[in-house]
């Protein structure tokens, strides 16, 4: 029997691992997204020589909903201190 992988012939067993898949890969994008908004945070905080303490990072890259990091990445623009991000 030649190895490799095994492609099922009947949707009975395809549809579910597709599914499955799917949804991986829309998780994994989501992801993806909310890390690359929560580094762009930080990067224009870094730009603008505003200093970042260790909770306020932590804070910035836990967080994974989409329109809160878009707003905080306007804030960074014009915040004085990274504490304002949050207000």
């Amino acid at each position: 029997m030649k190895q490799g992988t095994y492609e099922y012939q009947t949707d009975l067993f395809r549809r579910p691992f597709l599914d499955g898949r799917k949804e991986g890969e829309e998780l994994g994008e989501a992801k993806g997204q909310a890390e690359g908004k929560a580094n762009a945070v930080l990067l224009v905080l870094s730009a603008r020589g505003i200093d970042v303490t260790d909770s306020i990072r932590e804070r910035v890259d836990a967080c994974t909903d989409i329109p809160t990091l878009d707003t905080w990445i306007g804030r960074a623009a014009t915040v004085d201190n990274a504490e304002e991000l949050f207000a």
